[in-house]
């Protein structure tokens, strides 16, 4: 079954690309600060499209109540999440990092727009661990629960 992520996050997830972009191009300390963070995002971004946002497109069905064996692929995906969401959140932590440098720079530069991108997505990153991150997680463990199944043991 394919999962997709809901089109709003997906809006929501492409407007810093376009943002950041533009904070690349920008020159000097701003622009180096930027691309700094872009380098930083790219992989992490991709993982949450692959890992952390498509369970998130099954939410409005199963608090429907809807429900059918195939959902149950989503558990491949949630249990990759559950595996790796100690490394996702500290990859926030090092984005925030360079975040905090990229405001400081702008402004430094007079850059107010990027201050307020860089402010904009520290929330965006606390945003997707207080409710994204875990509402994929529940996902999982809802469709365990409906398969009669044990989260899987930690290793």
């Amino acid at each position: 079954m394919n999962f997709t992520i809901p089109l709003p996050l997906q809006h929501e997830h492409q407007a810093p690309h376009d943002r950041l972009r533009q904070a690349t191009q920008a020159g000097g300390e701003v622009g180096e600060a930027a691309i700094t963070l872009a380098r930083l995002m790219q992989p992490h971004f991709v993982k949450e499209d692959q890992i952390a946002l498509p369970p998130l497109g099954l939410l409005a069905a199963l608090a429907r109540c809807e429900w059918n064996a195939e959902m149950a692929e989503v558990l491949m995906l949630t249990e990759q999440l559950e595996a790796e969401l100690p490394q996702m959140l500290a990859e926030h932590q090092t984005i925030v990092a360079a975040l905090k440098t990229l405001q400081e720079a702008a402004a430094r530069a007079g850059r107010t727009e990027i201050v307020a991108f860089a402010e904009d997505l520290v929330e965006h990153a606390r945003t997707e661990e207080e409710v994204m991150y875990p509402a994929a997680v529940l996902v999982g463990q809802l469709m365990r629960q409906r398969l009669g199944q044990h989260a899987p043991v930690a290793a």
